[in-house]
């Protein structure tokens, strides 16, 4: 029997495991989905009707690299109140979760942001999920965007802050041949996500540093060593390891929708996971924003600096989606997957969400036939978007 309190999703067609499904409601009560029926299930009709009005019901989008949005810069604003400003500007696009990420800066600055994201998780902010730490142990030959003159060596404090205390997920990327593995080791067996990127290592580096934990890759493709024949590289290491985990940044500029097939293909399902890598002009007029006291443009869904270097995207996850099935040519609810179901194991909270299923909670992205996103829900709890 339906309680008073019992939401019930209508009119809706609910994403399943090989495509939309017609004629279903999603029962929600508070924070959490308690079943997917047939719509003339008796709960449906003693519970209070949301009308999705036709539109597509998908599990919300998980996001584990976020710099900013909304106008903000995590690390130039590292606070409470600007997670919530990122947030929600992605919650406009269906992310319902999301890492906000620290690229390379100062000790100083990275506590902040862990302090500012612990607080955000402490207070309920919606959505934050944890911390990504891109940086500051990487290789300067791949430095991207990044201030190498912040590049270092991880010390016992740094490793003290990263695994200490921390009340969501923590992401590091760092650069396997820049940390002993000992390290790489000891941060993975704290709960650390370790991920790798803006590397310039070998096959047998990043081999050994998969064997240490490492669990995936950073943008894969970009600011890596790249598959050769005779020196597989970074790339070639992240294709054959069928364990591990790789970042995809599907908007047409930063990975060529070839290279992304090829990935796709060889990687196990399950293991492409969209990213997008955003920065301050996604859910913002301002096309421009300044990074390591540099002004960034975004000009036609590019964001570079004034010498031509990617910095980060001006890319949303429901773009991302949208680009998966009508450039990649992925079925929908692959795509779909790989932006909420995917993400979630990468980080361990498949048991919690990423799924359409009883038990999990309530986070959604509503859409249209275009993958345009029409509402999003947070934890039972419906978010404007327009």
């Amino acid at each position: 029997m339906a309680t008073q309190s019992m939401l019930a999703l209508v009119n809706g067609r609910v994403l399943g495991e090989h495509g939309p499904r017609e004629g279903q409601a999603v029962l929600v009560e508070g924070a959490h989905i308690v079943a997917i029926v047939a719509q003339d299930d008796p709960r449906v009709a003693q519970a209070k009707q949301h009308n999705l009005h036709g539109h597509l019901l998908l599990p919300g989008f998980i996001d584990v690299q976020v710099n900013g949005g909304g106008g903000v810069l995590f690390n130039e604003t590292p606070t409470v109140e600007a997670l919530a400003s990122i947030a929600a500007a992605h919650r406009k696009f269906g992310t319902t979760g999301m890492l906000p990420t620290l690229i390379t800066d100062t000790p100083e600055v990275m506590r902040a942001a862990l302090k500012a994201v612990n607080d955000a998780i402490d207070q309920g902010v919606p959505g934050i999920l944890g911390i990504h730490v891109e940086g500051p142990f990487l290789a300067p030959a791949r430095k991207g965007i990044h201030d190498a003159s912040l590049f270092r060596l991880p010390e016992h404090e740094d490793v003290l802050a990263l695994t200490a205390g921390n009340r969501g997920v923590v992401m590091l990327t760092l650069a396997p041949e820049q940390v002993p593995m000992d390290t790489i080791r000891q941060f993975s067996q704290a709960g650390v996500v370790v991920v790798a990127g803006h590397t310039a290592a070998d096959y047998t580096t990043v081999r050994a540093a998969l064997d240490a934990g490492v669990s995936g890759f950073t943008h894969l493709y970009n600011a890596m060593t790249p598959l050769g024949s005779r020196d597989p590289g970074v790339v070639g290491a992240a294709l054959d390891d069928p364990h591990s985990w790789c970042g995809l940044i599907a908007d047409g500029h930063h990975v060529h929708p070839v290279a992304l097939r090829i990935a796709i293909a060889a990687k196990a399902r399950g293991k492409s996971v969209l990213v997008t890598d955003a920065m301050p002009p996604v859910g913002s007029d301002n096309p421009s924003y300044v990074l390591n006291g540099e002004i960034i443009t975004a000009r036609d869904g590019v964001c570079q600096s004034d010498a031509g270097v990617l910095a980060g995207s001006a890319l949303d996850m429901a773009s991302a989606v949208r680009y998966a099935v009508q450039v990649i040519g992925l079925p929908l609810a692959e795509a779909s997957r790989m932006a909420s179901s995917y993400p979630a194991a990468w980080i361990g909270r498949d048991r919690v969400q990423g799924q359409l299923v009883a038990g999990q909670r309530a986070d959604f992205a509503v859409v249209d036939d275009g993958v345009v996103v029409r509402e999003t829900w947070v934890g039972g709890v419906a978010y404007p978007v327009a």
